[in-house]
């Protein structure tokens, strides 16, 4: 897979590894990926992340997946939203609610990567990376 966006590969990844009950996945590590991480991980969609050191030009982020005690998967979806071929921009009056609020968009802002709620409180829009519910 060419990777010219990197961000769908990484959801791709969770997915996968989500719909198989994986208890963790390997991603390569970007800033842009943390920011994403670190979201996920604050709005309970995941257990844990950390960026491991290879051998190779760029360190490893390792996402640990999250599940109810009855095996019920706590992300039920990703879906990428901006593209590198259409970017998706929104200004604060239009930052989208995902499932009416239940789901969180992740959107990148000039104050960092942000959740719908955040971009609305601190009135920054930006693009809008994904969607997780």
């Amino acid at each position: 897979m060419s990777m010219s966006d990197p961000i769908a590969d990484m959801l791709t990844r969770i997915r996968n590894a989500n719909r198989v009950f994986k208890n963790s996945v390997d991603i390569p590590s970007s800033k842009l990926k943390l920011g994403i991480a670190e979201i996920l991980k604050k709005e309970g969609y995941v257990r844990d992340y950390k960026v491991v050191k290879t051998d190779g030009p760029q360190p490893t982020l390792k996402v640990y997946l999250k599940y109810t005690p009855d095996r019920t998967r706590v992300i039920s979806g990703l879906k990428k939203i901006s593209k590198p071929g259409l970017r998706i921009y929104v200004g604060t009056e239009d930052i989208p609610r995902v499932l009416g609020g239940l789901g969180t968009a992740v959107i990148s802002t000039s104050s960092g990567i942000l959740t719908d709620k955040e971009s609305r409180r601190k009135k920054v829009g930006g693009e809008v990376l994904c969607y997780i519910w």
